[in-house]
Formats: C-alpha cells, structure tokens, sequence
C-alpha cells in the first residue's frame, strides 16, 4: 500500500528538521573545539572576520581621493580634483577603486585568502568592495576578474579575484564574465618588483579569447582584483578590453597601495 502524500511531505519535514538540528549541533561542537579566528592576528573572535583591535587599524579609503586613480588625498582640494599621477600618465581605464589601503592588517586578510585558503573571507571583503565601487557598479555591465595562468591556477586552485567577483556579483547582481580575458603569458610574481619591471612583465601577458569577444564589445565593465600596487596588470588587462572594443573599463580591486605621508595632488 502507498504512503500517504501528507506522511511523505511529514517524514521529509522531520527528516529535514533532524539535519538542520545535527549540523547546528556540528557547528557549535566545532566552535567550541576550533573556535573562529581573527584573518589577521589569529585571536579568537565571534564569528568570521576581525578581532576589535585589528578592525580598529584597518583603513578604508573613502573621499577625498583621486577621481581617476582612486588615491586618497591627504586633505580635501575640493571636487573633481585629479592626482598628479593621473593627469602625469593617464591610465587605460577609467576610473579605479579599492576598499581599503594596503597596510598590515589587508595584507594579512588578502595573504589568508590568497594562499592561507580562507575563501570564508570573500563575502565580506566582496561587500567591502561593493560599497566601494557602488558608482561604478551602477554604470557597469559586467564583472571580469583578473585571470590567473593556468598554471598558476592548477597549482592555487582557486582564482581569488574571481572569488573576489562572485562575492560582488552576489551584492551587486551584476553578471560575471569570467571567460572574457585570459592571462596567456606565465609572468613572474610582481612582488618586489619596480614600477617599470611590473610593466615589462605583463606587457602581452593578457588577451581577449574568441569566444570572449561577444561579451566584451560595446560594453561597460568592471575589472577585479585583490591589490592595485603599480596598475601594471589593470593597465594590461584594461587595453586588452579596449581593443576588443570595450565601451569602458573600471578598475575594483579590495586593497592598493597608497603612501600616506603624500597628498597626490
């Protein structure tokens, strides 16, 4: 004899109540024996994220700051103001945006993500980004993160940037393209490297694939990545959309480099 429908839909809502109640059970015995830790200090902490101390040394980049090159300023010089940098060497493109300064404690929450496997941190650094690049997510068609090479990425197994996207895709709704740009040159780490040097070694690194050309031209899109130390590798990737026939390119990454003691202007 069948089962009633209603003694199925009963027995699947206990069973599902049973999961939820040993997961939860799972996650507090988890919590109690590895508790949550802080991404930068490794104290514990309630919850994901930072420890009071390190959140209070943390340094988002808000206005005034450079309307091109997203530099914070040392003092407001009023509206619309440009950095010497930005009007010295006009970028490829338009305009660029990071969350936070690149300093002790982004560091240590770009290096837990990157290499310490810490995907956990993505939604909240992604959310960071987010109301950082609220302006240019609003112009935007697309996401495209920074590509890694294939080889980079088998050994890595994960992109970080496009971790970085998928958390901002999921703020933002916007789409992520991820097979418009590709990283066909192995170059070096940029890591320690001179502002010269990091342009030699992405020059010809990325290209717009065949199959990616569709998704790039006429459209307005938002390149992401984790650091903006130079913008040798935004500068790589942004020409290489605009010949494809981009309408525009932004630039979001989480943390850039920026020297306090300067102005920029």
């Amino acid at each position: 004899m069948a089962m009633p429908v209603s003694a199925n839909v009963a027995i699947a809502t206990h069973v599902k109540r049973a999961a939820g109640a040993a997961h939860a059970f799972c996650r507090a015995v988890l919590d109690v024996a590895l508790p949550p830790l802080c991404a930068a200090c490794r104290e514990p902490v309630d919850g994901a994220g930072l420890c009071p101390a390190c959140w209070s040394k943390l340094s988002f980049i808000t206005r005034p700051y450079c309307e091109r090159l997203g530099i914070p300023f040392g003092y407001d010089p009023g509206p619309g103001i440009l950095s010497m940098e930005a009007i010295a060497n006009p970028p490829a493109y338009n305009r660029a945006r990071a969350a936070v300064r690149f300093d002790e404690i982004s560091r240590a929450l770009v290096h837990s993500l990157k290499y310490g496997d810490r995907l956990d941190l993505a939604p909240m650094m992604g959310r960071w980004m987010n109301n950082a690049g609220r302006e240019l997510l609003a112009e935007a068609d697309a996401l495209v993160p920074v590509p890694l090479h294939w080889r980079r990425q088998w050994v890595r197994r994960f992109n970080q940037s496009a971790m970085l996207a998928a958390a901002i895709s999921a703020e933002s709704g916007l789409p992520i393209v991820a097979g418009a740009l590709m990283r066909v040159k192995a170059t070096v780490q940029q890591v320690g490297l001179s502002r010269a040097e990091r342009a030699t070694n992405v020059q010809g690194a990325f290209k717009v694939p065949e199959e990616g050309k569709a998704a790039v031209f006429g459209r307005r899109l938002v390149l992401i990545d984790d650091v903006l130390t130079s913008g040798a590798t935004a500068e790589g990737c942004a020409r290489a959309l605009n010949r494809t026939g981009a309408a525009n390119v932004d630039v979001l990454a989480f943390a850039r480099v920026a020297d306090s003691a300067r102005t920029s202007i």
